[in-house]
C-alpha cells in the first residue's frame, strides 16, 4: 500500500475546534477535529486554549501542538474523503466520565490492507 506523500503549508483556526488547512498543491480542508480528540494526546486538545496553540511544523510539514499532538498529512489532505486510515482505527465508541459509552462517530472506511 502507498503512503500519500503531501504537506501542510498553512493552517487557520476558523472556529471552535475547526482548521482551515492549507497544502502545497493548492487544496484547503476544514476540518472540525472535536469528534476525534480523545485518548492520551488528543483528550487534551479538548482545552480550547491548548488547541489553538496548533501550529505548523517546518520539518515535518503538519499541525503539531505543544503537548506533541500531530496528525499526518495524508490523514489531514484525505480527511473528507473518507480514507483516512488512521482514523478507521478510533474506536466508534468512547467511555464518558460516568462510564456510560457515548457514540463518537461512524468511520466512512475502514482500511483493510491488499495482499501483493
Amino acid at each position: 500500500m502507498e503512503h500519500l506523500l503531501v504537506k501542510v503549508t498553512g493552517v487557520e483556526v476558523v472556529a471552535p475546534y475547526t482548521l482551515r488547512i492549507s497544502f502545497e498543491d493548492g487544496e484547503e480542508r476544514t476540518i472540525n477535529f472535536e469528534p476525534v480528540l480523545h485518548g492520551y494526546y488528543y483528550e487534551p486538545l479538548r482545552d480550547l486554549s491548548l488547541f489553538n496553540q496548533v501550529r505548523l511544523d517546518p520539518d515535518i510539514h503538519t499541525l503539531v501542538w505543544p503537548n506533541d499532538a500531530d496528525f499526518d498529512p495524508a490523514t489531514l489532505y484525505e480527511w473528507d474523503r473518507g480514507t483516512e486510515q488512521e482514523l478507521s482505527r478510533i474506536p466508534y465508541y468512547f467511555q464518558n466520565e460516568q462510564h456510560q459509552q457515548t457514540a463518537v462517530f461512524e468511520p466512512k472506511a475502514v482500511y483493510q490492507q491488499e495482499e501483493e
